[in-house]
């Protein structure tokens, strides 16, 4: 199943990323029991942090391709904590996503389904989770999304 996943998402041009190191003082997860808890990830991708505000400098459309550049670096952080085995996540089980936003903006939904969009065309019905999508005034380094999850092990 590992591989499928890995397949899946070079079927539609996209690599896992690395697993990011933290930039504070914190881990890039924790497991408790059956249950994988992951840092928040902060949109960046080869070129470097994907950085703006929804409802000034960035559209919906660029705010999810960050949401999904931050959904990559989660299953990677997820594949670096299953030892690189992909095929031990059971299922997603949540997403938290923060849009970057101006107070008039309210398509926080739409941005985050760039996540929860691959998350479903990479792990199939066990991508399909719960989810809260939130507007922050602002996020650490002046990405666009940052996005926690949460995942079942086998």
């Amino acid at each position: 199943m590992s591989q499928d996943i890995v397949a899946r998402l070079s079927d539609r041009g996209l690599t896992l990323p690395d697993a990011p190191a933290p930039a504070a003082n914190y881990v890039p997860y924790v497991l408790s029991g059956n249950l994988l808890f992951v840092s928040g990830q902060i949109s960046q991708g080869p070129d470097g942090l994907i950085k703006g505000r929804l409802g000034d400098d960035l559209d919906v459309a660029a705010g999810a391709k960050a949401a999904q550049a931050c959904a990559l670096s989660l299953i990677a952080q997820a594949r670096a904590a299953c030892g690189g085995d992909l095929g031990r996540i059971a299922r997603v089980v949540k997403l938290t996503g923060f849009v970057n936003s101006t107070p008039e903006f309210t398509d926080q939904p739409e941005v985050i389904n760039g996540a929860s969009d691959l998350f479903v065309a990479a792990f199939g019905e066990a991508g399909r989770h719960a989810r809260a999508a939130v507007s922050a005034p602002a996020l650490p380094r002046g990405v666009a999304v940052e996005i926690e999850a949460v995942f079942e092990l086998r």
